[in-house]
């Protein structure tokens, strides 16, 4: 039993968090190079840099509502547990009846780029591979007769229904556009759209419609009666980096071979600015008026909606098995670690222990956990601003894919282009608890977390950290070294001052009187 855990505890801890870990510490920041485009794709029009080139960004962590992180004596001492398959000691269990975890989420974000073309129109490309692991609505009486069997010689009798678990592993490529629709006196309005092509990896899913399970210590086994279970993969022609592990130095190969599942998903966004200040950041250049700084943020008030991360995966029956198992039968643990990472062997097994196993090729389609995001970021004074941030998801738990848990979050930050520092402080709806983060920018490097209270001796359901880096090219306002209004790219004259008229040269004076031709 203890290897079965060993294999379960990979499988639930090892990596990352999905409830919506989108650096709120920096990706707030209006120099936050393309992190701000996760939130929103309009974010990219009107930018603040000329050019980003995105290095790489790399985000893991935990978060559940079957307890809390365990981190007493150190993340070291939580590590050193969780290899030995301690089970009791990972946790400290809550009194939920069914719980959800979203654990591993591993998210790798670059290399990538962004250019304003002019003030109006930005464009991105970017790519990013992920792994999200999702459990939902299982019981936890269940969890502890697999993890941590009871010693006495007695029968433990419990009722799952209703239960699905959803890993899957793809990469993306996306293109995004983002427009100034609107700019008038004091208003700005931004539209964005990112379209992404998705290549899958490897997926597992099983939906439990109904599972009745009777535990019986004396032989180590769970006897399940009226089962009726969905199990489906690909992972029989691909390695199994759910249940075997995963390594960084296996990124480049993947992102580039060849994927059994294929797909389109996308983003789009709105973003209006309130600028009361409409002569403030502007200035006159080239025979135009009022154009605004583009070095300077102008708004007072910003407001967003976006609707992100929507799409799916669909992996053809060609590459997808499938496997019906309703009946009765035993169930071991260490029959269990030994046949569930192969389906084959998983089906053997199922079969042997007296369950019907009705198998075959079907196409599945895998959703992204798309959501909702509605924010406001409001300048409170010069550098120092609030951002206050709510994500609802809008997919089905039921079906086949993965989804996100509504929450709320508040960023305060100081935001210069340097330098900016952000706190942001979440209230999750998957565990009614709160999260506290910071993220620290120094030009185009960042560090930070969005949930970093375990890793203080905290009592928090879940962690996560993140890194990176990008090179910023800031945008500027065209040189006028002589003052006149007139770019020195465009100034024919560039150390006299002119008209734009006479393309940057003074008004000529032919009869040499003092004043130019058109006074006199």
């Amino acid at each position: 039993m203890k290897k079965f855990f060993y294999l379960a505890g990979i499988v639930l801890f090892l990596s990352g968090s999905a409830h919506a870990q989108l650096y709120f510490g920096v990706a707030t920041s209006n120099w936050s190079g393309m992190n701000s485009l996760y939130l929103n794709p309009a974010n990219i029009a009107d930018n603040r840099d000329k050019v980003t080139i995105d290095i790489f960004s790399i985000n893991a962590g935990v978060n559940n509502n079957l307890g809390t992180i365990n981190t007493s004596g150190g993340i070291g001492n939580f590590i050193s547990r969780l290899s030995n398959g301690t089970s009791g000691s990972i946790l400290n269990y809550s009194g939920n009846n069914t719980f959800s975890l979203l654990a591993p989420y591993a998210e790798v974000r670059g290399p990538g780029f962004m250019i304003n073309i002019n003030h109006r129109s930005s464009i991105a490309f970017t790519t990013r591979m992920r792994i999200i692991n999702q459990f939902n609505n299982f019981d936890q009486s269940l969890y502890h007769l697999i993890t941590n069997p009871p010693t006495e010689n007695n029968n433990i009798n419990l009722t799952s229904k209703n239960f699905n678990w959803t890993a899957q592993y793809w990469n993306e490529i996306g293109i995004s556009y983002g427009y100034v629709l609107l700019e008038k006196e004091k208003h700005q309005i931004k539209v964005g759209i990112t379209a992404r092509y998705l290549g899958g990896y490897g997926f597992i899913t099983v939906k439990g419609n109904n599972l009745n399970v009777g535990y019986n210590s004396a032989k180590d086994s769970l006897y399940a009666s009226n089962t009726d279970i969905e199990y489906s993969s690909n992972i029989l022609s691909a390695k199994n980096a759910f249940t075997s592990g995963y390594s960084a130095s296996d990124l480049p190969g993947d992102f580039f071979s060849l994927k059994d599942g294929h797909g389109i998903g996308g983003d789009f966004g709105i973003v209006y600015e309130y600028q009361p200040d409409t002569n403030k950041n502007r200035y006159d250049m080239d025979g135009k008026k009022g154009l605004p700084d583009p070095a300077k943020n102008r708004y007072k008030l910003r407001i967003s909606a976006s609707i992100m991360d929507v799409g799916m995966l669909t992996y053809g029956s060609n590459v997808t098995s499938t496997a019906t198992i309703t009946g009765n039968g035993y169930i071991t643990g260490s029959g269990l670690s030994q046949n569930i990472s192969d389906f084959n062997s998983f089906k053997n097994y199922a079969i042997n222990q007296g369950f019907k196993v009705d198998t075959g090729n079907a196409t599945r389609n895998l959703s992204l956990p798309g959501y909702l995001m509605f924010s406001a970021d409001y300048n409170i004074y010069r550098w120092i601003y609030v951002n206050a941030a709510y994500i609802d998801n809008i997919v089905n738990r039921q079906n086949y894919g993965n989804s996100v848990y509504n929450q709320v979050t508040v960023t305060p930050r100081f935001d210069i282009r340097s330098f900016s520092v952000g706190v942001p402080v979440t209230y999750s709806m998957l565990a009614n608890d709160v999260k506290v983060g910071i993220g620290i920018r120094y030009t185009g490097f960042f560090i930070g977390s969005d949930d970093m209270l375990a890793f203080i001796g905290g009592k928090n359901y879940g962690a996560n950290i993140y890194m990176g880096g990008f090179v910023p090219i800031g945008n500027k306002k065209p040189k006028d070294r002589d003052g006149d209004h007139v770019s020195d790219k465009r100034d024919k004259c560039p150390d006299q001052w002119g008209t734009w008229e006479n393309k940057g040269c003074p008004e000529p004076d032919q009869d040499h009187g003092g004043k130019p031709d058109s006074d006199e």
